[in-house]
């Protein structure tokens, strides 16, 4: 795929009388399918990057070269108040969608200062600057079903109690709390979604479900002995990532902020995403031992799948459901896209493209 470099130059966006929405994390999965989505709609749509988009040939805008044309980009380090308030003074969104985090569990383990940094900073200065610059502005933040964590309630809905079990959780609960807070206190559009695990063939090879998908596909045209795994029995509720950015938007469409939790209502263990990307593939896997000793093998006893404690988390979120009722009767809200269609298209995108 050719890579084009962004069009980063200065340009004076006060005089649209269009629409305006600033998404933060544009490049990433969730940003890239909302962009369309709000580009279909009518939408003027800006989008925050770091400088790194500007380099030549690097896939950083990969998910929106094709939109590139259509979009306006601009630079600016979450982490730092001055950048994000001239930001948002320049554009004066009518819609802000806060996307952007780190948002790997397992790196911020190994680095809490820059998950928290990045997380609660980052979401802290964009409320700010909005309550600063445009009041009247709304707010869409990501959260996560992650925050949950050692769940105290199954299923889990918009009053479950949070019990974070990683830096990442507990970066994005004080996230959701500042939103709650400032929309209490300044009586400010500004939203919560709760959102179950989404995933896509634009989602990064450092999730699970991705590292899946490319591995068995890779397994299956011989380019790869065997895939490396953590723990499998965990169960996470999985949605496909163009229905949540849909959730997003009518979040936004309301006439009141309020918080939703967006989810499918089904869990499915990381084991049981293995098997039917397996069956995709059309390789029969047969499972042995249990635990950190469990091994997949294929019909001839070749070991496909191991298990490594490397990929253990320190403190593991062994089941997530989500309630998503609420979503379904005030946004009128519904997966178009279940669980057995989303492995699929996940593991044939990954196999057209490595063939």
């Amino acid at each position: 795929m050719r890579l084009t470099k962004p069009n980063l130059k200065e340009k004076n966006y006060i005089m649209s009388t269009r629409q305006k929405a600033l998404i933060t994390g544009i490049t990433g999965q969730d940003g890239s399918y909302l962009a369309e989505l709000l580009l279909s709609k009518g939408y003027e749509v800006f989008g925050a990057v770091r400088r790194v988009a500007y380099l030549e040939d690097n896939a950083y805008t990969i998910r929106i070269n094709h939109i590139l044309d259509a979009i306006r980009l601009e630079y600016v380090d979450i982490t730092c108040y001055a950048s994000v308030f001239n930001l948002i003074n320049k554009i004066k969104p009518d819609e802000v969608y806060h996307l952007a985090s780190q948002s790997n569990v397992q790196c911020s383990f190994k680095d809490s200062f820059s998950t928290f940094q990045t997380n609660i900073n980052g979401t802290h200065f964009i409320v700010e600057s909005l309550r600063q610059v445009i009041p009247q502005a709304k707010l869409y933040f990501a959260a996560s079903s992650e925050m949950f964590g050692k769940v105290t309630e199954i299923p889990q809905k918009e009053t479950t109690r949070f019990y974070p079990r990683s830096p990442y959780a507990i970066s994005k609960i004080t996230g959701f709390e500042i939103v709650r807070n400032y929309r209490e206190a300044y009586n400010c559009f500004l939203c919560n979604g709760i959102l179950f695990n989404h995933e896509s063939p634009r989602r990064g090879e450092d999730f699970v479900t991705m590292k899946i998908a490319t591995a068995i596909a890779r397994i299956k045209l011989g380019k790869q002995k065997k895939l490396v795994l953590g723990n499998l029995d965990v169960k996470r509720d999985w949605g496909y990532a163009k229905d949540y950015v849909n959730a997003m938007y009518l979040i936004l469409q309301q006439d009141k902020p309020d918080d939703y939790v967006i989810s499918t209502g089904k869990s499915y263990s990381v084991k049981e995403f293995v098997e039917l990307t397996c069956n995709y593939a059309e390789i029969d896997i047969f499972w042995q031992g249990e635990g950190i000793n469990t091994k997949g093998v294929d019909k001839n006893g070749n070991v496909i799948v191991e298990v490594s404690k490397e990929y253990y988390r320190p403190t593991e979120v062994n089941f997530l459901l989500g309630d998503s009722t609420k979503a379904r009767q005030v946004l009128h809200w519904k997966e178009t896209v279940d669980f057995k269609e989303l492995v699929k298209i996940m593991f044939k995108a990954k196999l057209e493209e490595i063939t």
